[in-house]
């Protein structure tokens, strides 16, 4: 194969990633940006173009040298036909032809799914979802978003729509959500509500990363939060758990970096909710791939369509 590279982007609420990823899934280069940095569609996508170019420039590579571009998409999107839906945590994106558009500006094939299901397609297939037939990958950041395996497979629905975790409603009077809805999971775990809960608490500004050291302190309020997104992130879970009868379940994201303040407390929610055939049968695992699971999810993603 005279291919020898993929580029993969990884678009998230908080961060724009694109990788230079080897036949291997091996990330070579990378570059990281703000994706607040580009309020308008356009803006956007012109930085992807751009980096995408840099990239290429940087390394001396050809087009040639490039087997396809793969994007994760943080919100419903089209794989088949290339379509963004909308995206919940990032305005001014609604049926955008996005797979044109790209492919027109960088002459390059290209695919796109949803970043959950490509954070999902990774770890099934590199990471903790390795051996485990029926699973559910969760990613927990800006926004709160989920993939499934079943049966060896991975699902994404009628509409490409499944795992949508983070829209499962928790509370029917609750907090509204971005996606329009009321008492959605995303509304009370999403990282921008931690920060705040956790402000409000401690009475200053703080970090994720600072609540997650202070609770592994032991430090009072700092448990206190972490309880409240294990609790509310427990009962979501016991649902799926009951419906599905998974054998493991995936915790990916910035806000997993909490570590076992946050899993042990998620795994005590589900023992003491679930049912207990389902509670028992399945296991709960931090990811492997960290934050580049998305890029090599894109990389895959490439691959298996090519």
């Amino acid at each position: 194969m005279s291919k020898k590279f993929i580029i993969a982007v990884d678009l998230g609420g908080t961060n724009l990633k694109l990788g230079l990823l080897n036949l291997d899934f091996k990330i070579i280069h990378k570059e990281v940006l703000r994706t607040r940095k580009f309020f308008r569609k356009e803006s956007l996508i012109s930085a992807i173009v751009t980096c995408v170019n840099t990239i290429l420039e940087a390394r001396g590579l050809k087009r040639s040298d490039i087997l396809g571009i793969g994007l994760g998409l943080p919100g419903p999107v089209d794989e088949k036909n290339g379509i963004v839906h909308f995206f919940p945590n990032i305005p001014g994106w609604k049926e955008v032809r996005l797979k044109k558009i790209l492919s027109k500006r960088l002459r390059l094939p290209i695919f796109l799914d949803n970043d959950a299901n490509l954070m999902t397609l990774a770890e099934y297939k590199l990471g903790a979802a390795r051996g485990f037939k029926n699973s559910l990958c969760i990613t927990l950041g800006t926004g709160v978003g989920g993939g499934l395996i079943i049966n060896g497979s991975l699902y994404r629905g009628s509409s490409n729509a499944a795992g949508e975790i983070g829209h499962v409603p928790i509370n029917e009077e609750g907090a509204r959500c971005n996606c329009g809805a009321r008492g959605c999971l995303e509304a009370y775990i999403g990282n921008s509500r931690i920060i705040q809960e956790a402000r409000r608490l401690f009475r200053r500004d703080i970090s994720l990363e600072e609540l997650s050291l202070l609770a592994k302190r032991h430090n009072r309020l700092a448990l206190n939060t972490w309880s409240k997104v294990a609790r509310r992130l427990g009962l979501a879970l016991c649902g799926v758990v009951n419906l599905l009868n998974l054998d493991a379940i995936i915790i990916g994201g910035g806000v997993a970096n909490a570590g076992e303040v946050l899993l042990d407390r998620v795994k005590k929610a589900i023992n003491e909710q679930a049912m207990s055939v389902q509670a028992k049968q399945v296991k709960i695992f931090k990811a492997k791939l960290g934050n580049d699971a998305g890029l090599i999810g894109a990389a895959i993603l490439v691959k298996l369509n090519s």
